[in-house]
């Protein structure tokens, strides 16, 4: 039963990327992968919640969980995409690949299979037939809680200080950007060790780790801090650059002293 849900799930996302990316053509704005990426997922939650065959309290818990922050971040990237500009780092590739739909097309459809990679670790949960135990849960929502709050807190955070035209060219080194050049990317990545507790005891649990290493890669050295650091150098050089060598990329820590 897993399979059959999963294969539906892929193609699912395959149908609404190449809508997204229809949509990209007519508005050449490719930030709507991104949103559309993040509610897939919060749709894929609810429905694994609902296909799998594991305890109802684990399902409930994915169903919560999950679906709380596909939507919840999928609506905070729209409100960006509506609002602003094409992001720098889809403006760099349009000029990159000199507008090639094709190349667009094929980096859609590499999106719509990070979303099966992803379902990965809610498919461990739905078919997680272990009885319920409450330190698990107890973990599993404490782990959850804090990453959404500290994700919740660094995107106000920034979007405050990108919101005021004195800071424009200026990088943000307030409340938690002091202690980390990303931390929205760190708190989205600890967010994904909630499936890994929800699924202790679960046949599939190995699954869930893919959410883990997944995003991790993701973020650090394919879509996300590589692609976003390029485009603030190119925007903010030296500031940026004096940034860096100060302030950890991934993980919070203090602030080293910068080099006179």
């Amino acid at each position: 039963m897993m399979h059959i849900a999963l294969i539906k799930i892929l193609l699912l996302a395959i149908v609404a990327m190449t809508a997204i990316w229809y949509l990209q053509k007519r508005t050449s704005n490719a930030g709507f992968v991104d949103v559309a990426w993040a509610i897939l997922l919060g749709i894929v939650a609810l429905f694994l919640s609902l296909a799998g065959t594991g305890d109802v309290v684990w399902r409930i818990s994915l169903a919560v969980c999950a679906g709380f922050w596909g939507f919840r971040l999928g609506l905070h990237l729209l409100h960006r995409v509506l609002h602003e500009p094409e992001d720098g780092r889809y403006r760099f590739l349009r000029e990159h690949w000199q507008g090639h739909q094709g190349k667009f097309f094929g980096f859609f459809m590499f999106q719509a299979v990070l979303v099966l990679v992803f379902a990965l670790p809610f498919a461990a949960v739905a078919w997680n037939t272990t009885p319920f135990q409450y330190w698990q849960l107890a973990l599993a929502l404490g782990i959850w809680l804090v990453s959404m709050i500290g994700e919740g807190i660094a995107d106000r955070q920034l979007a405050q200080f990108r919101g005021n035209t004195a800071n424009r060219g200026k990088t943000c080194r307030v409340g938690l950007w002091r202690y980390s050049r990303h931390p929205n990317y760190f708190f989205e990545w600890l967010h994904w060790f909630t499936y890994v507790v929800l699924s202790i005891g679960s046949p599939y649990w190995y699954l869930s780790v893919a959410g883990l290493v997944a995003m991790g890669a993701s973020l650090n050295w394919i879509t996300g801090i590589p692609y976003v650091e390029a485009q603030a150098l190119r925007s903010r050089g030296d500031d940026y650059r004096a940034y860096q060598r100060t302030t950890n990329s991934f993980f919070p820590w203090f602030p080293k002293q910068d080099a006179p």
